[in-house]
């Protein structure tokens, strides 16, 4: 299994720690009907990417949740970099437990992470309660584009019964009570492009550092994400952003 000093390295260059493309950030912006002055909640933010795009490209406002100091560094320096830190705050803390005060926020997400609340069902709890009457939660979620074989949930790090479908997803929002009202997915390329400019990191990283003790375990987390994507995750993987509406219409 792999942990956060792994990720900070592998993704240091990095500024969306998923695969989603610039592009794809700028049209989720739109789907999601991101106002000037709307109130966001990013959980398990990263480099806050999209709270410091959205501030500077759509006038919202936000404040971003996440573990590592590292990517909160590179966020607030993002936030300075655009002019927006005015209107972006970023908290360190573990964004399951993060409490923030009650229908506070019209936009709160949740991408790629949610292993905060346990799987997709725990997380939209930990969500909701932050959310205003009428809003939408934002869930970046990895799906099967078909079943994938028996071998691949251990080269992958994930349970069998961990991710679904696209419809067996839909089912567990609406089983959860939200109601899927837009959508942006990834594709192989947006994966390509997340996974494989990791292995040039690490690489690069591996050649700087040769004595460090934590070089054969970097190498091992390279290898290993190297070999998983190319033999299952590239064909089997799918990932996107659903935008939720708290409560079905």
């Amino acid at each position: 299994m792999s942990t956060l000093w792994q990720h900070e390295i592998a993704e240091s260059e990095h500024r969306v720690l998923n695969p989603f493309t610039d592009d794809r950030l700028r049209l989720l912006g739109e789907v999601a009907r991101i106002a000037p002055g709307a109130r966001i909640l990013d959980l398990a933010c990263g480099k806050g990417e999209m709270l410091c795009r959205w501030a500077a490209e759509r006038g919202a406002h936000g404040v971003g949740v996440d573990l590592s100091e590292v990517f909160l560094s590179a966020a607030r320096a993002r936030a300075e970099e655009l002019r927006v830190a005015e209107r972006v705050r970023f908290v360190h803390g573990d964004a399951g437990a993060h409490r923030a005060e009650p229908g506070a926020f019209d936009v709160v997400c949740c991408i790629g992470a949610t292993w905060i609340g346990g799987g997709l069902a725990g997380t939209l709890e930990v969500m909701r309660p932050a959310l205003a009457p009428g809003g939408l939660l934002l869930v970046g979620e990895v799906f099967w584009n078909e079943t994938p074989p028996p071998a691949a949930y251990a080269a992958l790090g994930c349970k069998p019964d961990e991710f679904a479908d696209l419809a067996g997803t839909l089912d567990r929002f609406e089983a959860a009570g939200v109601e899927l009202v837009e959508m942006v997915l990834a594709d192989t390329g947006d994966w390509d492009r997340y996974v494989a400019s990791q292995w040039w990191t690490v690489h690069q990283w591996l050649k700087a550092h040769p004595g460090d003790p934590r070089a054969g375990e970097m190498r091992a987390f390279a290898d290993r994400a190297r070999r998983s994507h190319l033999a299952y995750g590239r064909r089997y993987l799918g990932w996107g952003v659903f935008v939720l509406r708290g409560e079905p219409a």
